[in-house]
């Protein structure tokens, strides 16, 4: 008998009560339900109108700035604006009751910070700061916010040097930040339990991270629309929005102050 839905996410939820260490480890789809849209959905990922070798590239961006900024404005301005969703606060509800104990997100809009999620690694960067190439001065983006969302937008500029300043999002051609991919690997191999949500596993090497923890002998939960090379050695595969799936597993988890403190849907 094929098991239902709810089958399954009573399941999910029996798989955290029983993990000693879960980790999470997230992608575009967790954020699409609070209006980000991601890179390669047909029609409408970002990568529809644009080539990102060209645009989103670390040598694009050094050659022509501008093109990168014109291009990562209108992305920018839905982060600024998105809040997180139920998916998001259900994770971070995991992590006050004891159920999660790092989050490990490919996504750069914050969302998962502003929902409560302390434990967390951002293995692309956020686009909550930006540095100067030059001489690696660090500005919070938001002194620079109004500039950004401009259509003819003056292109943030290093105080110290005059140098144009880059978004700490991690570009094409560009090496992921050592320590934090270092800890994610550490979270990784120390795992008994693994949630990937919102992730086709096509970005490499972030995608590498769940299938070390198979290999290291971890449980798989998968929760994405699309299939993933993973599903074939996964113990539970939902097919659901991230945004409904995560918050009943939650309900389903022992009742606990601190998981329930802050309303989920």
């Amino acid at each position: 008998m094929i098991a239902s839905e709810e089958q399954w996410i009573s399941a999910a939820a029996r798989l955290f009560q029983e993990a000693d260490y879960a980790v999470a480890f997230t992608g575009a789809g967790m954020s699409t339900a609070s209006g980000i849209p991601d890179f390669r959905s047909p029609g409408t990922g970002k990568w529809e109108n644009a080539d990102p070798r060209e645009v989103a590239s670390l040598t694009g961006f050094r050659n022509r700035p501008e093109e990168f900024y014109e291009w990562v404005r209108p992305l920018a301005q839905q982060m600024f604006a998105a809040a997180p969703n139920p998916g998001h606060r259900a994770l971070a509800a995991l992590e006050r009751g004891g159920f999660l104990t790092t989050l490990i997100t490919q996504n750069i809009d914050q969302l998962h910070r502003r929902a409560g999620s302390k434990e967390m690694l951002e293995i692309h960067g956020n686009i909550g700061t930006a540095s100067c190439p030059s001489c690696d001065c660090t500005y919070a983006s938001n002194q620079f916010r109004d500039d950004l969302l401009q259509e003819e937008m003056a292109l943030p500029t290093c105080t110290r040097c005059g140098c144009i300043l880059k978004l700490d999002i991690i570009l094409f051609g560009e090496m992921l930040p050592e320590k934090t991919m270092c800890n994610a690997q550490k979270a990784v191999l120390s795992c008994d339990l693994m949630l990937v949500a919102g992730s086709s596993l096509q970005v490499f090497p972030a995608a590498d991270l769940p299938a070390m923890a198979h290999r290291n002998g971890a449980s798989l939960i998968i929760i994405n629309h699309e299939e993933t090379h993973l599903d074939n050695v996964t113990r539970i595969v939902l097919r659901a929005d991230v945004a409904k799936a995560l918050p009943a597993i939650v309900d389903r988890l022992p009742t606990r102050q601190s998981i329930h403190d802050e309303t989920l849907k």
